[in-house]
């Protein structure tokens, strides 16, 4: 009997000493470094300085499936700039598949392929952005299976992108507005060759005047709409209104802000107000601002060649929609201005003459009416009186 009580607590002690090292090699097992777990752990607290320790060498670059060349250096100074730095943000925030070294193998077939792929990562910090490309005339492009439609990182380079909107004011800075037309003939350069040659391009890019518009300011940013749609031409007086009814602005360079109410006043702007307010995705035949002025091309009015103060060129223009027009249709326009004592003073004066004269013929005629009135009033109760 006390043998067997003797083998039975054998048992138990070697069950217990048993069960102490299978828990000790387990715990040895995931704290060790070799481990799974562990290579994740360290993964995800990669530093910048450890990414740009191969990254910062020069001459970096790896070979793609279509034998295109995809460049993995870093410059270490740009980077160090960038916004992206300036807000903490680590490599592997946006290459969230890197994990460890070797990297895993790349699966595009080539340097677009390989944009594509990366670009949603900006979707985790920027979704309000993001979402707006999804309805842009970009966004659905890329929908239809243009894979050459533009997407973040064609616009920004996450590695060299320098803080674009002035904590203070709310604004794009002066430095980016300057940027823009660039950035955008990446893939319009024939647009950007006429809009540098235009009075707004030669203003932005060869006097960096900040009032005039860049791409962006008409065709919006993230949210671009297609300019070949009816509402955006219905929309376009409203757009060049928002700089040219701006009284400080204009009164810089001597120009109507009365453009906005000269337009609509006349049978053109007239027009294209109601079928704004009844149909904005109607098309309409009457002129807007860019059917005389035009788009990406235009030029001062004083232009000898294109200018429409010119009336030879403003005939021209004309002529597009009214081909029997002669010079006397021109004579009538008033660039956009309504009649001061600098601008057309002999219609102002005459157009004065007529208010004041109105008034006092009227008001004579009146007054006379009144007078002969209570004249005949009087003598009427006078006859009455001696009868």
């Amino acid at each position: 009997m006390k043998i067997k009580m003797q083998q039975k607590g054998e048992r138990k002690a070697i069950l217990l000493i048993g069960l102490f090292a299978l828990g000790l090699s387990l715990a040895i097992f995931f704290a060790s470094p070799s481990s799974a777990g562990a290579t994740l752990a360290s993964s995800a607290t990669l530093s910048n300085d450890e990414c740009m320790a191969c990254h910062g060498e020069e001459g970096m670059y790896t070979t793609l499936k279509n034998r295109e060349t995809l460049w993995l250096s870093i410059d270490a100074d740009l980077f160090n700039s960038s916004v992206h730095n300036h807000e903490e943000i680590a490599c592997v925030d946006c290459h969230t598949d890197i994990t460890a070294f070797p990297h895993p193998e790349l699966t595009a077939e080539g340097l677009r392929e390989y944009s594509l792929d990366q670009y949603p990562s900006c979707k985790e910090c920027h979704t309000e952005q993001y979402d707006q490309t999804l309805d842009s005339v970009h966004g659905l492009a890329l929908a239809g299976a243009n894979d050459h439609a533009a997407v973040c990182t064609d616009c920004h380079n996450p590695h060299t992108q320098e803080r674009m909107i002035d904590p203070e004011t709310g604004a794009i800075t002066q430095e980016e507005k300057l940027k823009t037309p660039e950035t955008c003939a990446r893939c319009h350069s024939t647009i950007y060759e006429t809009y540098k040659t235009s009075v707004h391009g030669k203003a932005l890019t060869d006097e960096h005047n900040q009032d005039v518009p860049s791409c962006i300011d008409c065709h919006g940013v993230h949210n671009i709409g297609d300019p070949t749609e009816a509402s955006f031409r219905m929309n376009s007086p409203q757009l060049c209104a928002s700089c040219h009814i701006d009284t400080d602005m204009m009164g810089k360079y001597d120009i109507s802000t009365d453009v906005m109410d000269t337009y609509v006043a006349d049978f053109h702007g007239t027009t294209v107000t109601l079928f704004e307010k009844r149909s904005a995705d109607q098309e309409t035949n009457k002129p807007v601002c860019y059917d005389c002025h035009g788009i990406h091309d235009i030029t001062s009015p004083e232009d000898p060649e294109h200018g429409l103060a010119i009336k030879e060129n403003l005939l021209v223009t004309c002529q597009r929609c009214h081909p029997g027009a002669e010079s006397n249709l021109t004579d009538s326009w008033m660039s956009h201005y309504i009649p001061d004592a600098d601008h057309y003073p002999i219609v102002y004066f005459v157009d004065l003459f007529y208010k004041i004269l109105i008034p006092v013929v009227l008001g004579g005629m009146l007054l006379f009416v009144i007078s002969d009135f209570i004249r005949r009033q009087i003598e009427k109760r006078k006859g009455a009186s001696h009868s």
